[in-house]
């Protein structure tokens, strides 16, 4: 909500919604949604179609998660990346960006992704043997 606050108060975004209030098809638009949403049919259709779009939108968000975290895994295999990131982990400046991170709404996805991956025995013994190697790094 601060975010949202302080794009609001914002004077560049301000005379952007000034130029925009005085557009008469952004106006049009507005009169549109307006009057969808009165009739219950059309406001329950329009809803359904949000809820897929956001699922479907959720999904895709899971599966580039899994796939990058795929290509994470596998490029921890070179022992060079593994030294590099156990040198970053080791770094109390790369600590608190993974802290900032995981307070970071679209971070989720990746822990998702990760509990997904979890669930697959195959996955959850390369992640186990991904963590015990890091160990032995450090």
């Amino acid at each position: 909500m601060a975010e949202a606050k302080k794009m609001m108060d914002n004077p560049t975004f301000q005379k952007q919604m000034k130029e925009m209030s005085g557009d008469k098809g952004f106006q049009d638009s507005i009169k549109k949604s307006v009057d969808m949403m009165k009739d219950p049919a059309q406001a329950a259709s329009m809803e359904a179609k949000m809820e897929h779009m956001m699922k479907v939108g959720n999904d895709q968000l899971k599966n580039q998660a899994g796939s990058m975290m795929e290509e994470a895994m596998q490029a921890m295999n070179d022992p060079a990346v593994m030294a590099e990131v156990a040198k970053m982990v080791k770094d109390p400046n790369f600590q608190q960006q993974l802290n900032d991170m995981a307070k970071d709404p679209q971070f989720k996805s990746y822990i998702d992704a990760m509990k997904d991956m979890a669930n697959d025995p195959a996955k959850k013994r390369q992640m186990e043997a991904l963590g015990n190697q890091m160990k032995g790094e450090l």
